[in-house]
């Protein structure tokens, strides 16, 4: 009995190490994709966006305050826009959120939100080879004022 109630608490202990890891690295990966595009940095997205990545949102019209559709980013637009931060020096406000909240972790998926200058982004993640990717992202903005 005292051996199942070891093997038992040490499976629970290595769970929670390896849930606690996750969280870690799925902060990280919304971390670098908020600081990649605030600071203009590509290294930062290239550790946190996929190739394939999908990025679509919706903009508020001043005039109308109505929402609409706000285009689609590719990976390779992500990288060009942040490169044309970093070359035109447009970088965020100090201040800027950088707001991870994780919704969701599963065995290779999950889902955060994040809130950075722009708006607020519904971020879906994939785990391969032991580390988490941005896919997709919805996103909203601008920020309420």
């Amino acid at each position: 009995m005292k051996i199942y109630i070891l093997l038992l608490a040490i499976c629970s202990f290595t769970k929670t190490v390896s849930a606690q890891k996750d969280k870690e690295h799925i902060t990280l990966a919304c971390l670098n994709y908020i600081e990649g595009f605030y600071e203009g940095d590509t290294t930062k997205l290239i550790q946190s966006l996929k190739p394939s990545l999908y990025k679509f949102g919706y903009w508020k019209d001043n005039k109308t305050g109505k929402y609409g559709p706000d285009g689609n980013m590719t990976y390779r637009q992500a990288m060009d826009y942040a490169t044309g931060v970093l070359e035109k020096k447009h970088f965020a406000k100090p201040g800027s959120p950088k707001t991870i909240t994780i919704l969701d972790i599963g065995h290779t998926i999950a889902a955060a939100k994040v809130i950075a200058w722009w708006g607020i982004d519904y971020v879906l993640l994939s785990k391969q080879d032991n580390k988490w990717m941005i896919e997709q992202v919805l996103w909203e903005g601008p920020l309420p004022k």
